[in-house]
């Protein structure tokens, strides 16, 4: 890939998350951008703002006609755009060079340092904080990540590009394009087998991934994954780990232990212990990566998280509402145990809606026990992203598993009627589809 001659980037799927990062990247370094997506959201009107161009209707005629060269103009493409997108089938059958955003991504990233984060669980979570932390370090570092970080207010970091922090995403195999220093491992839990087929060619795609590490690199896993690496760990014998973990008025305290030394009495305050987790792998890959752990540690402190990963949309003495973007049984659980933990006393009802009829059939049963542990389960229909509807795999179903006390199906134009009827002491909106775009409206109702 030689950028040298772009002067004009195209993006089919601009709206995306990872997509979008890029998009501004490219913005950024001089390049013309614009492109197109299925529907208007927050993040499309921003890159409008920014001077980005973004049309949402699938017509070749909509392409401006300065990115009709094809000498100047690289197209860049997202696996969820089906095969037979128009705009998509235009660029391939007329010869312009088109690609998926892993490859330009492992393209940007080759030459830097790397330090990429994969997991089918905490990858944003993990990669902002690292992001924040190197650049409270002052390092050189570009980061991009799959959701909005809120220190950046964005999904893209520009501070140098000596240093990169990225993603590594399991899905489609994106990640197998990369090139890192360091890696690191946050789970290996069955998903996206849609694309694997079963969990076994999961997992050997994760050790696939392991293999692209540069010679002299090393790879950071989480304590008890089945693949060879350096681990890390809470309160375990793990070779980086937190100790002496306590709550202080909801705040984590701890100190932190590795090879290298013992650094004591730092503090995180986002809930939940898969979250301290997620610091924890961020700070020893700062370590690896040459940083002294007294310059990383106490930024910690100043993480301010990532939206829609806990996300507090109120927090009153007797009203909380959290937005999360729980979309696997696993993380559902997660979230679980980080409610309970500050709120043990408190009536916990969520909403969620359940992304994908693949992994809602995939994980019936495991999400129907991990939302059982709830007070109350406000189910809506599966939202299909790139799916069609399967015969058998509805939220219905799925309901009906579900052995929690109190439960229903809305739909999701009758959840804001029924939230000013209840108004519960703690709610979630949980699910990676398009709840996201409510969290507004059902703050306004639980403070009307």
């Amino acid at each position: 890939m030689n950028l040298q001659p772009i002067k004009n980037v195209y993006f089919i799927g601009i709206g995306g998350i990872g997509m979008s990062a890029l998009a501004r990247y490219f913005n950024a370094n001089g390049k013309q951008v614009a492109g197109y997506d299925r529907t208007p959201t927050e993040i499309t009107q921003q890159l409008e703002k920014e001077g980005i161009s973004v049309h949402f209707s699938d017509d070749v005629a909509a392409i401006p006609a300065s990115f009709k060269n094809t000498e100047t103009t690289l197209v860049v493409f997202t696996p969820a755009v089906p095969k037979d997108h128009s705009e998509l089938v235009y660029f391939q059958q007329h010869g312009y060079e088109v690609v998926k955003r892993s490859e330009v991504l492992g393209f940007i990233t080759k030459n830097s340092y790397c330090l990429a984060v994969a997991g089918t669980h905490g990858k944003t979570t993990t990669s902002s904080i690292l992001a924040h932390l190197l650049v409270e370090a002052k390092a050189p570092v570009s980061a991009f990540l799959g959701g909005i970080a809120e220190n950046f207010n964005s999904n893209l970091v520009l501070k140098g590009s000596e240093y990169t922090v990225v993603e590594a995403d399991e899905f489609d195999r994106s990640f197998l394009r990369l090139s890192p220093n360091i890696a690191c491992i946050t789970s290996m839990d069955a998903d996206h087998l849609d694309i694997y087929g079963d969990e076994q060619h999961l997992i050997e795609g994760f050790h696939e991934f392991a293999t692209k590490i540069k010679p002299g690199g090393s790879l950071l896993v989480r304590n008890g994954l089945n693949i060879e690496g350096e681990t890390y760990g809470l309160e375990d014998n793990a070779d980086y780990t937190f100790q002496n973990i306590r709550i202080v008025e909801g705040v984590y305290h701890f100190d932190f232990h590795y090879s290298g030394g013992s650094y004591c009495n730092y503090t995180f305050t986002k809930p939940g212990r898969h979250n301290l987790l997620n610091a924890l792998a961020a700070v020893s890959m700062g370590v690896k990566a040459g940083f002294a752990p007294e310059t990383l540690l106490p930024h910690l402190a100043t993480f301010k998280g990532v939206k829609r990963r806990f996300s507090y949309i109120l927090q009153e003495k007797n009203r909380i509402f959290i937005d999360d973007y729980a979309h696997h049984p696993s993380e559902i659980n997660a979230l679980y145990q980080a409610v309970a933990e500050m709120y043990p006393d408190v009536p916990k009802t969520i909403i969620f809606q359940p992304h994908l009829f693949t992994r809602t059939r995939d994980f019936m049963e495991d999400f129907a026990k991990s939302l059982s542990q709830f007070d109350e389960v406000i189910l809506l229909d599966i939202y299909p992203a790139r799916e069609l509807p399967i015969e058998g795999i509805t939220s219905e179903v799925l309901l009906n598993k579900i052995t929690a006390l109190k439960k229903m199906l809305l739909k999701k134009d009758e959840l804001l009627s029924f939230l000013r009827k209840k108004n519960p002491p703690l709610l979630l909106a949980v699910g990676a589809g398009d709840i996201g775009a409510e969290v507004v409206r059902i703050k306004e109702v639980l403070l009307s």
